[in-house]
């Protein structure tokens, strides 16, 4: 069904009314009308207003870059809907200087133009190749760090439909609302997701399995990664034990920074 912008507008703006007269209730009754008057003048919410945005410029498709050696034979099991076809240039372009340049990059694009896909690609194509070369073995490959719990859930929620078909790559959340112990974890995720619903067998959703074999995949915020680098007990996933010198690498720069709180991002990559 197609989005009607006018009702759109006119629904956001009566809910927002309402909930602005509950939130303050004016007893003075001269001054509740003049209140009430001004939020129903129809000049509260203006437009809506319409922008013509031009499609982002189409690069190279997804088996081109197979064809070529760049990524791994096993993105031909991904469905359209989980990857495009088709990528979009900056896309393409992106992955071509992280997997073939070993470059590091920044992502300057608008909303909706596939900046996710952009790293993410690489990383699970160097996960790919790993697994192809016998080299998956527990230990953490990629952090994956973000402001917000709100956008690691929601990180987190793109993962479990990417990589539910590849049980060989595991990933998992470690934030404040990750449950210490399997049971609490497991009883919370069926409280959200259904009593019928259990985890794919590649997401470590406890802080205790986590530990115990840490995810090949890490997402986190910048709060717990502080937590992360000073509980001993928390030292598993950034220790060079089971990791390539690339991720020690990128690991031991990261700490480096955060010592002297510099708001600073590096990136490394190795092959």
């Amino acid at each position: 069904m197609p989005l009607n912008p006018f009702s759109l507008k006119n629904n956001l703006e009566t809910r927002y009314i309402r909930y602005l007269k509950t939130l303050f209730p004016i007893s003075d009754t001269e001054l509740r009308i003049l209140f009430n008057n001004e939020l129903e003048s129809g000049t509260f919410i203006r437009g809506p207003f319409i922008e013509i945005a031009p499609p982002y410029e189409k690069g190279e498709s997804i088996k081109e870059l197979i064809q070529q050696g760049i990524l791994s034979e096993l993105f031909l099991d991904f469905s359209e809907d989980i990857l495009p076809e088709r990528l979009y240039l900056h896309q393409s372009e992106a992955i071509r200087k992280i997997i073939v340049e070993k470059k590091n990059i920044v992502i300057a694009s608008g909303t909706g133009s596939g900046k996710t896909e952009s790293f993410l690609i690489p990383i699970i194509n160097e996960l790919f190749r790993q697994n192809e070369n016998g080299l998956l073995s527990d230990g953490v490959r990629a952090l994956f760090l973000y402001p917000m719990n709100v956008l690691v859930n929601d990180q987190l929620e793109r993962l479990r439909k990417v990589l539910r078909s590849f049980p060989f790559i595991t990933f998992g959340r470690y934030t404040g609302e990750t449950k210490e112990f399997e049971a609490n974890a497991l009883s919370k995720y069926q409280e959200i997701h259904g009593l019928n619903n259990i985890p794919c067998e590649n997401e470590r959703i406890s802080r205790e399995k986590m530990r115990e074999n840490p995810p090949h995949i890490l997402l986190t915020n910048y709060a717990m990664l502080e937590y992360l680098l000073l509980r001993p007990s928390e030292n598993i996933f950034l220790t060079a034990i089971k990791l390539s010198s690339g991720n020690s690498l990128f690991l031991m720069k990261l700490t480096y920074t955060l010592e002297r709180k510099a708001l600073k991002l590096q990136c490394f990559y190795e092959g």
